[in-house]
């Protein structure tokens, strides 16, 4: 990551800075040491003030000569040119076994790599238009024929497909109720009641799941105006846990040539916490720990494991 930082970035003032923190630090030092020394050395009262009065202010002085410094490099520095909107996926930063699964730093690696291949795509594809190679008028004739046309990309789908595959599902599973709503527009928003156990808000664009949160059953989920409330969370830890497991399968679960396929499959496994309460962890064998219940749920084989015992 290191030619990543050096985009953008002036590191001579980067290690000017370095010193000037360091410079910093000591001068702040010297200040607390002259106040845990306080007035010493001096024979009269009068004396021993003046003394420390002016060890303080020089002190301070110094301090603020130091930071000034520090803030002229910082604006030097720079800024690195490269951004990573990475959205959901910062939450991969908080996988509390980093040294065993480094999602995260792999993520920014490969996502730094997939910048590059674009690039240097798109200066070959200059390059090799500038030397297109020459051809009669009949072989371009038959060559556009057999051309296959280029599929459409778009993520659009029409609403009434959408209501088809959400009624679809909905019939797949007789405990989860689902209940498809579209207050602003086209985009729909899906009330997921999982028997008597949690309720989820599942915030869709077209056929692709944004926002999910989820909450316990008897919590309520509809706001003052009776809106589904896409904001608040919910008032018990283990729903918070499950919202962001939930959150973490939509970045498992994604395959954006068959949007229906990943709407099915986070549905199935989002159905394996019909038994949230009841479920001893597959690791441990313990239904309680820490007091909460097995909230992770393994995205292949929908096994319960609580959050320190899935690896």
């Amino acid at each position: 990551m290191a030619d990543v930082l050096s985009v953008g970035v002036n590191l001579e003032a980067f290690a000017q800075a370095i010193s000037a923190i360091q410079a910093l630090r000591s001068s702040v030092s010297r200040v607390f040491d002259c106040l845990k020394d306080g007035m010493r050395n001096k024979e009269t009262l009068e004396g021993r003030e003046k003394a420390f009065i002016a060890h303080f202010q020089d002190n301070l002085h110094s301090v603020n000569r130091d930071l000034n410094e520090l803030e002229r490099l910082s604006n030097l520095v720079g800024k690195p040119s490269e951004n990573h909107p990475l959205h959901n996926s910062g939450l991969l930063s908080l996988d509390p076994v980093q040294d065993k699964t480094p999602l995260y730093s792999q993520l920014l690696q490969a996502y730094k790599w997939s910048n590059k291949l674009q690039y240097h795509a798109g200066l070959a594809s200059g390059l090799l238009n500038q030397q297109s190679l020459k051809r009669s008028a009949n072989q371009m004739g038959v060559s556009a024929k057999r051309r296959p046309k280029a599929q459409p990309t778009t993520l659009v789908l029409p609403p009434q497909y959408v209501d088809d595959v959400i009624s679809r599902i909905d019939r797949m599973f007789p405990e989860m109720s689902i209940h498809l709503s579209r207050p602003n527009g086209t985009s729909a928003m899906l009330l997921v009641t999982l028997g008597k156990v949690l309720k989820v808000i599942v915030v869709m664009r077209s056929l692709f799941i944004d926002r999910t949160i989820v909450r316990g059953y008897s919590e309520n989920v509809y706001t003052e105006d009776g809106k589904l409330d896409i904001w608040s969370k919910s008032n018990y830890q283990v729903f918070q846990k499950v919202t962001d497991h939930a959150t973490t399968a939509l970045l498992h679960y994604q395959l954006p040539q068959m949007p229906d396929v990943v709407v099915r499959s986070f549905m199935t496994w989002l159905r394996s916490y019909i038994k949230l309460f009841q479920a001893p962890c597959q690791r441990c064998g313990k239904f309680l720990q820490d007091g909460l219940p097995p909230t992770w749920r393994d995205f292949r084989t929908l096994e319960a494991f609580h959050d320190t015992c899935r690896q």
